[in-house]
């Protein structure tokens, strides 16, 4: 199945569209206080409600902020409007909120927990929250990471589907089978990615109650280990085909082992389908990649240099054979990402050698391909992570623990990111070029939940195009001046909702 898609894409000159694929990110995050807890204020009031929000959510508990981006084919397009939200959900934030940097969270003791229990103010999900504090504990929940949304063109599916119409019966079971192929590599290779990404070494006192031995020292990444984000090791979902995937994941759903799909935590998920019988027939539309700590060395939270090497990763992953023991291959997979996870950061990684034969392999692919510059310089940067571990962020991390502790460290990178946005000279700092009263419109607009998109008219001149509910408006820039920026949205956007009554905790 899929044979020789290597060489069908280098004569069908598809390695360019490949390489832009849609990416979009969620990045989880929490708000803390003052004193490095867990902030106890409710969401912030100037954004709109989450129930439609479609930038900025929350997840397990009112403090964890979810910043979402738009698919988009280029990685500087997709940092740029992440860095406009973040910048956003920074001037939102109220009182002495700040955003902790690190995928574990900070300090909790009994209170902080009691607080989590008792405050949710999503009603709706209240059921499925309360299902997971019984059966994970409430730390679980307030971990955070890094979701990579990846789509495929469909020109490009139809393109390579011409070339494999006898193997597959319909354009979807084809479809399926790319992704699916994808899938199956990425959790063969995870621990690569774990071990190159991994940026949760410790956990601060009040997660672990006691703390494991395996985590008396610090590792790669708790969070990508069996004590992080995982399902249960008798409830893991097998990848071996897309039939039993499906099957399995809706017999754990029927039989309530799962609350629903949503409880699935593996490396992957398959998206785009409200069901999972309903992939089979309606195709898979994008996978969510899982595997990612939040990185504290960039203030929007993730690499840049990750992002881009994801790129490169996905056309390997898209282009490498079935083993031909899939079962064993998967199986042993995930035994190398738990050992990886659990790795002293300061040392080589056990599976060196097997690094160095993926990058090797990678070359060859990126040589067939006639790759650009920038990809070849990605794939030898990251090569030399492999070969240097304390160039991986868990060995920088480590630089900053005090008495065992990244509090520290959290809550200085946290003052300096606030500090550093709210003291920016523009208000939106990707949208500089346009005026002032244009970036507060935006802002105002981005908080209140409508999608904004800048685009150009035919003489090149910025246009602001913004939606709700299936409404598009399109300003110029001198249309946004205006006293009121929420009151004229009100008035492109009847239906749109007024902002939330605040609460108080």
């Amino acid at each position: 199945m899929l044979d020789n898609l290597l060489t069908v894409i280098r004569e069908e000159n598809l390695s360019e569209q490949l390489y832009h694929s849609l990416v979009g990110l969620e990045i989880e995050e929490q708000r803390i206080d003052q004193h490095g807890r867990l902030s106890r204020r409710p969401h912030p009031s100037q954004l709109g409600s989450r129930t439609f929000h479609p930038y900025l959510q929350t997840d397990f508990t009112e403090s964890q902020l979810e910043v979402i981006t738009d698919p988009n084919p280029n990685i500087g397009g997709t940092l740029d409007q992440l860095d406009t939200l973040q910048t956003v959900a920074y001037r939102s934030l109220e009182g002495d909120d700040r955003i902790w940097p690190l995928s574990m969270p900070p300090v909790m003791d009994a209170t902080d927990l009691q607080f989590i229990a008792d405050h949710f103010d999503r009603p709706a999900i209240r059921p499925y929250r309360e299902h997971l504090i019984q059966k994970y504990g409430l730390q679980h929940g307030c971990l955070t990471g890094v979701h990579v949304n990846y789509s495929l063109p469909d020109p490009v599916v139809h393109r390579l589907y011409s070339h494999y119409t006898q193997e597959f019966p319909s354009l979807i079971a084809f479809k399926n089978a790319l992704y699916f192929r994808i899938a199956q590599n990425f959790v063969r290779y995870q621990w690569l990615l774990t071990y190159l990404f991994g940026a949760s070494p410790l956990a601060e006192k009040g997660f672990f109650d006691p703390m494991p031995p395996e985590l008396q020292r610090p590792v790669r990444s708790i969070r990508n280990s069996r004590f992080g984000f995982v399902n249960f090791a008798k409830e893991q979902v097998t990848y071996t085909s897309l039939k039993a995937h499906l099957s399995q994941l809706q017999q754990f759903i029927d039989d309530g082992t799962y609350f629903s799909a949503h409880e699935f935590y593996g490396p992957v998920r398959l998206k785009g389908q409200a069901n999972a019988h309903d992939f089979q027939t309606g195709g898979i539309r994008y996978l969510e990649l899982r595997d990612f700590d939040n990185t504290p060395f960039t203030p929007n939270g993730v690499s840049r240099h990750m992002l881009y090497f994801l790129k490169i990763f996905m056309l390997y992953l898209l282009t490498q054979p079935e083993p031909a023991d899939l079962a064993t291959a998967l199986t042993e997979a995930r035994a190398k990402n738990q050992a990886v996870a659990l790795e002293d950061p300061l040392t080589p990684t056990a599976y060196q050698a097997e690094g160095s034969r993926i990058f090797a392999e990678m070359r060859q692919m990126a040589e067939a391909l006639a790759t650009h510059t920038e990809q070849w310089e990605i794939i030898d940067d990251l090569e030399e992570v492999l070969m240097h571990p304390e160039l991986t962020p868990a060995a920088k991390l480590l630089a900053h623990v005090e008495q065992g502790s990244l509090m520290k460290f959290g809550q200085a990178v946290a003052r300096k990111w606030y500090h550093d946005r709210i003291s920016a000279p523009a208000l939106l700092p990707q949208l500089a070029q346009l005026s002032d009263q244009a970036q507060r419109f935006i802002l105002t607009a981005l908080q209140a939940g409508v999608q904004f998109y800048q685009v150009r008219d035919e003489n090149g001149a910025d246009l602001l195009m913004f939606t709700f509910d299936g409404v598009t408006q399109v300003l110029e820039d001198r249309e946004t001046h205006v006293a009121d920026p929420n009151a004229r949205l009100r008035q492109l956007f009847p239906d749109l909702p007024p902002l939330p009554t605040p609460l108080h905790y």
